[in-house]
């Protein structure tokens, strides 16, 4: 299977809702590792393998390894190999709304990081 994720531009929201007049055509593509289509629009599309498939009485759940990751280019920092998310306009929907990602909260284990250690991470910063 590939999971696309989804983009405010084109908006991929459309992909699941929408039909007739206010329908939006995506490019199917060809994935590179599993025999699935990807969505050419699509910043990122992550090809995985289905493990298992778990029954949840009105739906399936799929549990899935992921086997190949492809970005455009230009979401890729040539210097640092770190992929933007400010650039990619990822979508997320929640409680019937769609949300913008890309702003940084923190970075793991920031949460539990010492009072000293995080005065000396912001004071770097600063300077």
């Amino acid at each position: 299977m590939v999971y696309p994720l989804p983009a405010v531009d084109p908006p991929m929201c459309y992909i699941s809702v929408r039909k007739g007049r206010h329908s939006y055509e995506f490019t199917p593509g060809k994935a590179t590792v599993v025999n699935a289509p990807t969505i050419e629009e699509a910043p990122i599309n992550i090809e995985c393998e289905v493990t298992e498939v778990l029954p949840l009485g009105s739906h399936d759940m799929f549990m899935a390894k992921i086997v190949n990751v492809r970005a455009e280019e230009v979401l890729i920092d040539p210097e640092t190999g770190a992929f933007s998310m400010k650039k990619a306009g990822l979508i997320a929907y929640a409680h019937g709304q769609y949300y913008e990602l890309g702003k940084a909260l923190g970075k793991f284990g920031f949460s539990v990081e010492k009072k000293k250690t995080r005065r000396k991470r912001q004071q770097r910063k600063s300077d």
